[in-house]
């Protein structure tokens, strides 16, 4: 059996527990990355710890909890959510840019299993990713806002919206990524479509940002 690295006692002020710590915490984030988008968020860490040639308890002492895990795995694409939306905003054309990042962040979810998931979730114990999301909403709200004052995004259309969005896109992508893997872009079309201003007809109110959190938050606690 393989003496795990991170259990030997370095020499005092040696640099030895620091390196292959860091080799062993960017061998579990490359294989939490490759699993997560194999086989979803609820994957074994014990099949990730394998891929990545680390002891599961190296795995739960460089990260001791799933949602540790995860904000490591996706922190690049989560900052690619994030710059989503700031080249959304720089586009001179509201509807445009509505329409352009409807398409690209659901894009992102067919690219990879395990972020169709996040971006369903939320993470309350790791602070920076969801401190990222949260500048993300904000900016969001303005998009929103600037689409509605030019006519062109349906007025009621809410916040609480986009997070229904992205349910219902992960739920097209898990289901058909072997069959029919762009399957998702007819559900988003039909989608963008119907969030026009011009063919809006009454439809039932959103839920409430409350219950909204609340459903993200059930989501979560079903991966832990």
């Amino acid at each position: 059996m393989t003496k795990d690295p991170d259990a030997r006692t370095p020499e005092p002020g040696g640099p030895g527990l620091r390196s292959d710590a860091q080799r062993n915490r960017e061998r579990v984030v490359e294989a939490a990355r490759d699993v997560f988008a194999e086989q979803g968020l609820d994957a074994s860490t014990n099949e990730i710890a394998r891929r990545a040639g680390v002891g599961v308890a190296t795995l739960f002492r460089r990260f001791p909890t799933r949602d540790d895990l995860i904000a490591a795995a996706f922190a690049d694409k989560m900052h690619a959510y994030s710059v989503a939306i700031d080249e959304a905003l720089a586009d001179p054309d509201p509807w445009s840019a509505f329409c352009g990042y409807i398409q690209r962040v659901c894009q992102m979810q067919a690219d990879d299993r395990g972020f169709a998931d996040v971006l369903t979730m939320t993470f309350p114990t790791a602070k920076a990713f969801e401190e990222e999301r949260n500048r993300s909403a904000d900016k969001l709200t303005e998009l929103l806002d600037r689409a509605k004052a030019v006519g062109r995004l349906r007025q009621d259309f809410a916040h609480q919206d986009v997070p229904l969005i992205l349910m219902a896109n992960a739920g097209v992508v898990t289901a058909t990524r072997d069959a029919a893997p762009d399957a998702w872009r007819r559900l988003v079309g039909y989608l963008i479509q119907s969030f026009a201003a011009e063919t809006a007809r009454p439809i039932p109110d959103p839920p409430t940002p409350r219950q909204m959190y609340r459903a993200l938050m059930r989501l979560s606690r079903k991966t832990s």
